[in-house]
């Protein structure tokens, strides 16, 4: 407020006009009131007052509601202060009641209401806009050309049926103004009927005020019930775009749940990518110990070999002493010899003593010879089971290679079939979006045409969102389909490597046996030879204390081929438990996808009853403005034929009253004065 009287005051001393009291007081007091309403209602302005609010008015001002009732205006000040108007963008209300606008008036109103784009309501009450045909057309041309104003008031303009005609016309091309009031004018019967035709192609207005304009009651209602038809048209609008936006918002969060959805599908993809990495990186280690326990078993049967190789050398010795002693013998019988003659008897018994521990070391010698053969036959069927075992160790690792190698094809091909659905729903997405604004838009600028054109574009938009909704469910099944096959083909994959550890561990185990076997036999033999051999009881000692070892390490072995069995099968229940949840979780975004359909459906259900209902309500809305007109048509005609008869009664009584005159005497008087 101090910075428009500060302008006024500055204008004023700019221009030498000196400045009225009465306006700065007013000022003052909005100035003191802090609103942005400038009231100057009843202040006598004069035209050099005008020249500098006009001024002030050209530049932007904080006003947005200016009232200049009674100000008792001059055409010139009239004119100066709605140019000052013309570029103004912050008055929205503009109150000229009372200041007795005419001719010149009508013309500048007609360019402000063409030129400015902010003013909304423009009051005009108790003017003379109407008694100039030519300035009120002018007014009305502006009006037409205006896409702001929403409410005007031309209460007591003297506006006859001409300036209704005009105004009407303005009315076919404005589409804007909501609020028309146009009491106590002189519109009559004919502006009527062209108010009343205007309003068949003007959608717009939703208040018509028309009492004290000479408009007969049938005319009256009809202009009634088009208003009540428009606001009935502009109230299913607004609930129309009201619905179209719930609409849009709802496909805009069933889209933004598609794609959580498609973004949960792809991390549990990625998921199950890392899991069949760790799985692999597990049987990769599994291997690696299985081929550590191979590694020391070798080691151990090198062992036994070396130890199969000391017991060799240690029989030979044996051999060797056997040996030595039969040399004993041949010397104790060459002493036996020489000493036979002595002791005959004694020599006898001796040699047969003789005799038999010669039979007896004989056999014993036999026994270990044949102990050794046998030893080296089973060395060389553990060398061969060795290289056998290796065969198998190399031939698993090239299948575990080429099964790895498929299965990283395999997963190469789902993640490309799987970029390939992902780029295609995408671009079908963009396409749809694209292809849903552009109708959207088509839509939002149709809207005012026609109510069929409104619903097949719905339907249409419902058919694509269906589409959408289609499209997304096929890419899920195929991603599910993809993910099962991933699946099987890992529990396949599994299976077999779970088949070739357990022959593994059969094959294994049944060498092992073997080498128990194999050992219980040398034990044996050890035993045979340790009541023979004293020597050898404590070699044979050792390698029993090494067996134990040997069976303590088969024991860790077999431990922890149980530990992995065991944790391979928790791997199975847990990869297990993971799918069920997952299903779960699918299963309950299903159950909510129905949900959502089924709302959208009952949304659709709505919107055919409520289009159906309003078609309806259209249809005999319609059928009652043919009746009335009808009505009116058949009314016009009685009214036509009335009027027809009272004009024949009116020249049958001027005939009967002239034939009266003159055949009275009167007549015959007045005939020779003429």
């Amino acid at each position: 407020m101090e910075d428009f009287r500060r302008t006024y005051l500055r204008l004023c001393k700019e221009g030498g006009v000196e400045p009225q009291e009465s306006v700065v007081a007013q000022l003052q007091e909005n100035r003191a009131a802090q609103g942005s309403r400038l009231d100057l209602s009843g202040q006598s302005l004069s035209a050099d007052t005008c020249s500098v609010l006009a001024r002030a008015f050209q530049k932007d001002t904080v006003f947005t509601e200016v009232s200049l009732s009674d100000c008792m205006l001059s055409e010139e000040g009239a004119n100066m202060l709605l140019t000052g108007l013309f570029g103004n963008t912050t008055v929205k209300v503009l109150d000229l009641k009372g200041n007795n606008l005419r001719f010149k008036g009508a013309e500048v109103l007609g360019k402000l209401l063409a030129r400015n784009k902010t003013l909304h309501r423009l009051v005009l009450e108790w003017n003379a806009l109407g008694v100039w045909d030519e300035a009120f057309s002018l007014f009305c041309e502006g009006l037409a050309s205006n896409s702001v104003l929403t409410q005007l008031d031309l209460r007591n303009n003297q506006i006859n049926h001409h300036g209704a005609a005009e105004l009407a016309l303005a009315l076919k091309r404005n589409n804007t103004v909501e609020v028309l009031d146009l009491r106590w004018n002189n519109i009559g019967l004919l502006g009527g009927r062209s108010l009343l035709e205007a309003l068949q192609n003007n959608k717009s207005i939703v208040q018509l005020e028309m009492a004290g304009n000479n408009i007969p009651s049938d005319t009256l209602r009809a202009l009634e019930q088009t208003i009540g038809h428009n606001s009935d048209r502009q109230s299913t609008l607004r609930e129309s775009r009201s619905r179209t936006q719930v609409l849009s918002k709802e496909i805009h969060t069933l889209k933004e749940e598609k794609g959580r959805q498609f973004l949960s599908l792809m991390e549990t993809i990625d998921r199950q990518r890392e899991e069949m990495g760790r799985s692999s990186r597990s049987t990769s280690i599994q291997i690696g110990q299985l081929q550590e326990a191979l590694n020391e078993r070798k080691s151990a049967l090198n062992s036994l070999t070396a130890k199969l190789q000391m017991t060799e050398a240690a029989l030979a010795l044996s051999e060797q002493k056997n040996h030595n002693m039969g040399e004993l013998l041949t010397r104790v019988k060459a002493e036996k010899e020489e000493q036979r003659e002595r002791q005959s008897r004694e020599r006898k018994k001796e040699q047969e003593d003789t005799a038999l521990r010669e039979a007896k070391l004989f056999r014993e010698i036999q026994n270990l010879t044949e102990t050794n053969v046998q030893l080296r036959n089973k060395v060389e069927e553990v060398e061969c089971r060795c290289k056998s075992q290796q065969q198998q160790i190399f031939e698993l690792k090239q299948e575990l290679t080429n099964s790895t190698a498929e299965l990283k094809l395999r997963l190469a091909q789902a993640e490309d079939r799987l970029e390939a659905e992902k780029r295609r729903s995408k671009q079908a997405l963009e396409d749809m979006d694209s292809l849903r604004q552009k109708e959207v838009e088509n839509v939002n600028r149709h809207l005012e045409e026609s109510e069929r054109a409104l619903q097949e574009r719905i339907f249409k938009l419902e058919g694509q969102r269906i589409q959408l909704e289609e499209e997304l469910s096929k890419a899920k099944a195929a991603c599910v389909t993809e993910r099962a096959q991933a699946e099987e083909e890992l529990g396949r994959m599994r299976a077999q490597v779970r088949q070739e550890e357990q022959e593994h561990v059969s094959s294994l185990e049944e060498k092992l046996r073997s080498v128990r076997s194999s050992l219980q036999e040398v034990q044996l033999h050890c035993s045979q030879q340790k009541q023979t051999i004293s020597e050898l009881q404590v070699k044979n000692s050792q390698l029993s204390i090494e067996m134990d070892g040997l069976r303590r390490r088969i024991e860790e072995l077999q431990q922890e081929l149980s530990g992995k069995d065991q944790e391979k099968v928790a791997e199975v229940s847990r990869v297990r438990v993971e799918l069920q949840e997952q299903i779960g979780h699918l299963q309950a975004e299903r159950t909510a996808q129905g949900g959502l359909k089924e709302k959208i459906s009952a949304l659709e259900r709505e919107i055919k009853v409520l289009s159906s209902n309003h078609r309806e309500a259209l249809l005999d809305k319609e059928s009652e403005m043919s009746s009335l007109l009808e009505k009116l048509r058949m009314k016009e005609a009685e009214i036509q034929r009335m009027r027809e008869d009272e004009a024949h009664r009116a020249s049958y009584l001027q005939s009967a009253i002239l034939t009266y005159v003159q055949g009275s005497p009167l007549g015959h008087y007045s005939s020779p004065k003429k």
